[in-house]
């Protein structure tokens, strides 16, 4: 009992105190970025060429669509804020799981060549299948309403097809070939550039409406999203992440090592296989969506580490609502400096990210 009660009081007891202190602190910090998340969805919703009055929102929320108000907040807004958050957040677990599978700082959807890869299986879709078409709605702004994805699933297929098989190469030349970090992240370009060629290639023998869709489409935009597609990214990044939640105490275990994992009981090359592909999959889909959103899952991953460290427990929620708040905000700058017509939101986000990327790099080669 004294013992007992020396250990609470003593420097242990002061460590644990401490601790969970510092964890009360940084769950509150999540709540009030959430918060933040909240507060600048309704700014979103405000902002724009057509004014809203705080009454108008307010009654447009709780149900009634009433007017010019109703269509532009639920058919215009709504949309487009639910498709960034859901797509930041998509981007953001697939970010940190790959960097964690692969133990590469430099490692993201992007990097690695699987949006690259999803980007050619959705042109391919797009071309061979016929799945680019031409509407013209006032519902959507100038660029997005001259093009849409006739056969949506076709073209969520094909992308996944095309991010399965760059991340079988990223897998396979990090498993046969033991290459290194560096070396993984330049394969990844070099794939990158594979299927840019490719969809380079696919454009040389399609239609103009055709080629239309696909150039719209790879420019990274959240404002041609409809309630469907949004549903099937929220399912996917609702079962993705709860799937790295389940294993966060195996991903802090790969990130101290493999072979510490593995002495510790983790199943390595399961978890690894699984993970890729569930981060692939997010990522194929955001991308068969929206376009190339690029550096978002590099950028939020990083920013989130910043804040709360290296442990999945808390990485994952935090990068998670980092990279909603970035793709929200970048689509909200966006839609603000164009004014009547919007800003493609992967122009932003290569923006932010790029000037990150090169920062690793550097950091990289000077240790």
């Amino acid at each position: 009992m004294i013992a007992a009660e020396h250990i609470k009081g003593g420097p242990q007891g002061g460590l644990i105190a401490s601790y969970k202190g510092l964890l009360r602190q940084k769950v509150i910090f999540f709540f009030v970025l959430l918060a933040l998340l909240g507060v600048l969805a309704i700014y979103a919703i405000a902002a724009g060429t057509y004014d809203l009055s705080p009454l108008k929102i307010i009654r447009a929320l709780l149900g009634y669509k009433e007017g010019a108000a109703g269509v532009v907040i639920w058919n215009i807004r709504m949309p487009r804020i639910a498709a960034a958050i859901v797509a930041g957040w998509g981007l953001a677990i697939s970010g940190v799981a790959v960097q964690c599978l692969l133990k590469n700082p430099l490692a993201s959807p992007f990097t690695l060549g699987i949006s690259h890869g999803a980007a050619f299986g959705a042109a391919l879709a797009i071309v061979v299948l016929g799945a680019g078409a031409i509407q013209s709605s006032v519902l959507r702004t100038t660029a997005s309403s001259l093009v849409f994805l006739e056969n949506l699933f076709s073209v969520t297929f094909f992308a996944f097809l095309g991010a399965m098989v760059a991340t079988l190469v990223i897998l396979a030349l990090s498993r046969v070939k033991r290459l290194s970090p560096g070396s993984i992240i330049l394969a990844g370009v070099a794939l990158s550039s594979l299927f840019v060629s490719g969809t380079i290639l696919i454009q040389y023998f399609a239609t103009e409406v055709e080629i239309a869709t696909i150039v719209f489409w790879t420019f990274g935009d959240v404002s041609r999203s409809s309630w469907q597609e949004i549903g099937v990214m929220t399912a996917a990044s609702v079962i993705v992440t709860f799937y790295f939640v389940l294993n966060r105490w195996n991903l802090n275990a790969l990130s101290s090592g493999e072979d510490v994992a593995k002495g510790i009981g983790v199943e390595v090359e399961k978890i690894r296989l699984w993970g890729m592909l569930m981060a692939a999959l997010v990522a194929a889909l955001v991308t068969a969506f929206h376009g190339v959103i690029a550096f978002l899952g590099l950028l939020a991953p990083h920013i989130a580490r910043r804040m709360v460290g290296a442990d999945h427990r808390l990485l994952i929620p935090y990068a998670c609502i980092v990279g909603a708040l970035l793709l929200l905000l970048a689509d909200t700058v966006g839609r603000i400096l164009i004014g009547s017509g919007t800003l493609p939101v992967g122009v932003l986000t290569s923006f932010m990210g790029a000037p990150l990327f090169l920062y690793l790099l550097v950091r990289g080669e000077g240790k």
